[in-house]
């Protein structure tokens, strides 16, 4: 019988209705479940029990995939998922169930793929990790309003930040050049969704070996605005007024030390050094991947400017 460590988050978003289902069909599909002391931390729990235990099973949102990472790194156990979160963006990411239930028929099945970790300053994140607006978002993102509100939550707490948002000066170095610009958020992601299920970018996969980084580099707010649609589908770097680099490393400084959040939660903060470790951790899988619809052309009803045409002539 296949033993797994069992830490699950009873205050996300689905926790207390989502959970007991999950958990009962884990054990009569043969998992013997271990709950760790209450008080013990992720990465302790982990530590503790790596040489009793085949595979960590969590049950919460983001946040708390975050907080079983180092763990996960240190022992190379595997994860199976439980989304009982708000966002849920790593299970996006990896084409799982949202339904908690389904998530644990994965889980009994077996399949497991290896996919990559960013580190920041040394601090692991499989989503991504940001400096600027998304940091004042989940300031305002507050626990109430998740409960409450769910996904929709995101979309109150950025209408609330942009009203008062202001640039700041960033220098980028991707391994192939300074870049220096006036922004209102740095992104850079190992993952592909963010912030309940925004886009990176549409290409990016947690399995490519890449970090793909975007700046906010426009004029107004009000511009920052109009491009909301096409974050949801990973297909702002089409705009001129948006940067957009890939590589296996960036180096970032501000002026002055600026928070960053990494799955929901501030982390570190400038200056940053972002790094991605390879097939760092294996995770539960579905069998056949989901397809994916080809992303929809934003130009085909609006073209916005020279950089997007060239880019799709």
């Amino acid at each position: 019988m296949p033993r797994a460590l069992l830490l699950v988050n009873s205050r996300s978003r689905s926790g207390a209705d989502g959970a007991p289902a999950a958990l009962d069909a884990l054990r009569a599909g043969g998992v013997e479940l271990i709950e760790p002391a209450p008080e013990e931390t992720y990465t302790d729990a982990i530590r503790a029990r790596r040489d009793v235990c085949d595979m960590i099973v969590v049950g919460g949102g983001d946040g708390s995939m975050n907080a079983a990472a180092a763990g996960l790194l240190e022992t190379g156990l595997p994860l199976g998922l439980l989304p009982l979160g708000t966002g849920n963006d790593l299970a996006r990411t990896l084409g799982l169930p949202i339904d908690p239930l389904k998530a644990a028929q994965v889980i009994l099945a077996g399949h497991t793929r290896a996919i990559d970790v960013g580190e920041v300053n040394g601090r692991p994140f499989f989503n991504v990790a940001s400096l600027g607006l998304s940091v004042e978002v989940a300031r305002r993102l507050d626990p109430e309003i998740k409960r409450r509100f769910g996904r929709l939550g995101y979309v109150i707490a950025a209408a609330r930040t942009l009203a008062a948002a202001a640039p700041f000066r960033v220098a980028i170095d991707d391994g192939a050049g300074m870049k220096r610009a006036r922004t209102y958020q740095v992104a850079v992601g190992n993952g592909r969704f963010y912030g309940g299920g925004n886009e990176v970018h549409h290409e990016a996969e947690i399995d490519d070996g890449r970090l793909h980084l975007y700046s906010l580099e426009m004029r107004s707010m009000w511009r920052l605005a109009a491009l909301g649609p096409f974050f949801r589908r990973g297909r702002h770097h089409f705009f001129e007024e948006v940067r957009s680099l890939e590589s296996d490393r960036f180096h970032i400084r501000t002026a002055r030390p600026r928070p960053i959040n990494a799955d929901g939660e501030i982390l570190a903060q400038t200056p940053a050094t972002f790094t991605l470790r390879r097939a760092a951790v294996r995770c539960s899988r579905r069998l056949r991947r989901p397809t994916r619809r080809p992303p929809r052309d934003p130009l085909a009803a609006r073209r916005v400017t020279p950089r997007a045409r060239a880019l799709t002539s």
